[in-house]
């Protein structure tokens, strides 16, 4: 008869059978040796939010260490190969350990790291030193450490390894923890295409992702529309610590054409910006000089328009234009609400007000290229683009001339929506209240755009 072994983890029996030929049971002295063991498990982690799907995560692989060790020696028994049974392990008692044992965070690694500087991510793991115990670890404090450095966007991937300090000084219920990241490259570009307020655009841009190393952002991009055409270089520098509170610098050339006016407008300008945030609102304070340059897009254009063109400079902050400089002196501010309610058969019940305030600073009336207009499939369906009332006098007989007759339409049309961001509009449309230099869209109207009343 051949010898029967056993084997285990951390220990191994071979068990000899007599000389004689004859099946007997087998008796032998068993002696348990120390068992050391692990436990191996990889932890997907998927937060809850109300009212949302979990969104799944992947933290990385945990190791656990056993921290009571099985007993040093067994009795002396009379056993058969069919009567030895594993020793049970207590899975509730393991895993009370793990999730609610007091640890330690020692040590946090970050690998991957080539241009980016040690500094600016300390401010983003700082809590993670701060966790009590695993859960607290891994589901939280490590959580919000990645989310924060992918909000960096410097980062192309960004996973967390939890693991039991190991090496000198290291303590029972000490723990490391390692961000394994991967930089975006040095240089990237792109391609795409931009729905605007019944307008499209084919967009190129190049991305120069962390200059400096400390998560600043220098990006050039050139567009062209239906409507206009841009070019223009950004600077994006964040606060380290604080990634609400950032500043931008901008260079640009637009040149926009609006038939609705036959206006031709071409700006070159700089603007700065800067971002902060305000109790529970984020806030921003924005500088703009630009140099614009007014022309008739047509032989047809009013004498309104043609007196108005030519050169002028503005330097406004926050639309408050007149006290940093340049020729142009107004105060402009707009506004929009909009409320929805949900009804029967998925139908939903929508009510919109928009509206704007412009307002001369001085005697100098305000340019032709500042003021507010109506009309359009974003606005007021079934008249054509920004072609409600006079589209060359000043405000004041602008309101005037829309007060003598209210604009109203009605019709159905279709809504597809582009995610949350655009939607796309097919109406019918029957325009009311038309009056002289109205022009209307009577009947089918086609609109695009991110912003609808």
């Amino acid at each position: 008869m051949n010898a029967a072994q056993q084997k285990g983890r951390g220990q191994e029996v071979t068990l000899q059978p007599p000389p004689d030929s004859e099946p007997r049971r087998l008796s032998a002295p068993v002696t348990c040796c120390r068992l050391n063991w692990w436990l191996f498990f990889h932890a997907d982690f998927r937060p809850y939010f109300p009212g949302k799907r979990p969104a799944e995560l992947s933290m990385g692989t945990v190791h656990a260490r056993s921290l009571d060790p099985l007993p040093m020696r067994g009795p002396e028994l009379g056993i058969h190969p069919d009567d030895i049974e594993a020793p049970e392990i207590e899975h509730e008692q393991k895993q009370e350990v793990l999730e609610n044992k007091n640890v330690v965070v020692q040590r946090v690694h970050i690998d991957g790291l080539g241009r980016t500087k040690e500094e600016l991510l300390t401010y983003e793991i700082k809590e993670v030193f701060r966790a009590k115990n695993l859960i607290d670890v891994v589901m939280r404090k490590s959580h919000e450490a990645r989310q924060k450095l992918l909000r960096l966007g410097i980062f192309r991937k960004v996973e967390v390894v939890i693991d039991t300090s190991r090496g000198d000084g290291a303590l029972p219920n000490g723990l490391d923890v390692t961000f394994e990241v991967t930089e975006l490259r040095r240089m990237t570009g792109s391609y795409n295409t931009m729905v605007g307020n019944n307008e499209g655009s084919m967009v190129l841009g190049l991305k120069l992702p962390n200059v400096l190393g400390r998560a600043e952002k220098m990006n050039f991009q050139f567009s062209y529309g239906t409507k206009e055409t841009s070019y223009g270089l950004s600077f994006f520098k964040p606060q380290p610590g604080n990634f609400e509170r950032n500043i931008t610098l901008n260079m640009y050339k637009v040149t926009g054409q609006f038939p609705w006016s036959s206006l031709r407008e071409t700006d070159r300008g700089i603007s700065g910006e800067m971002s902060f945030p305000l109790w529970k609102t984020s806030q921003t304070l924005k500088w703009e000089g630009v140099w614009r340059e007014l022309g008739c897009l047509a032989r047809t254009a009013s004498f309104a328009v043609r007196e108005e063109s030519g050169h002028s400079l503005k330097s406004s902050l926050s639309e408050l234009a007149g006290y940093t400089g340049g020729d142009a002196s107004f105060l402009k501010e707009d506004f929009e609400i909009q409320l929805n309610k949900t009804l029967f058969w998925d139908s939903v019940l929508s009510a919109s007000m928009w509206g704007g305030l412009l307002l001369p600073i001085g005697d100098k009336p305000t340019s032709i290229a500042d003021r507010f207009y109506l009309g359009g499939p974003t606005s007021i369906r079934g008249f054509s683009m920004y072609s409600l009332g006079p589209q060359s006098e000043g405000p004041k007989a602008h309101l005037k001339k829309l007060a003598e007759c209210i604009r109203w339409s009605y019709g159905v049309g279709i809504v597809l929506r582009l995610g949350n961001i655009a939607r796309l509009e097919l109406n019918y449309c029957i325009p009311m209240g038309v009056q002289s230099g109205d022009r209307i869209c009577d009947g089918v109207q086609f609109g695009a755009g991110i912003r609808f009343l």
